[in-house]
């Protein structure tokens, strides 16, 4: 069953949910935590205490609200859009990321503080 949580940057709060995963079990044992922020197009990926490689949901098909882990960084990614390696408005990550979650509001509302530095995960 997801776990609600949290993702707060700036001023901006947006509801999302963990899934029943592996990976987004790890995650969640290490919230709440603040990360800051690295943006790549309209995708946010912050570097987290948690680390653990590919698993069955690893994937390069992600779309707009997918929240994913990228193994490669120790990285939770936030997908809003498309990103430097996209042909259309679909994301692409720039390798395959575990997909641990979305975001419930509307994801796009995150193109507003993409200049922001720091985002706090925590339980809803």
């Amino acid at each position: 069953m997801p776990v609600p949580i949290k993702i707060r940057i700036g001023h901006l709060t947006l509801r999302a949910e963990l899934f029943d995963t592996d990976t987004a079990k790890g995650i969640l044992s290490i919230l709440p935590f603040k990360g800051r922020i690295n943006v790549w197009g309209d995708e946010f990926y912050f570097e987290v205490p948690y680390r653990t490689g590919p698993d069955s949901t690893a994937t390069r098909k992600v779309k707009v609200g997918d929240i994913g882990f990228w193994p490669p960084g120790n990285a939770v990614a936030i997908f809003f859009g498309p990103t430097p390696l996209s042909s259309g408005p679909d994301p692409v990550p720039a390798s395959e990321v575990n997909i641990i979650g979305r975001i419930l509001d509307d994801p796009r509302e995150l193109v507003e503080v993409k200049s922001e530095e720091e985002i706090v995960i925590e339980h809803a």
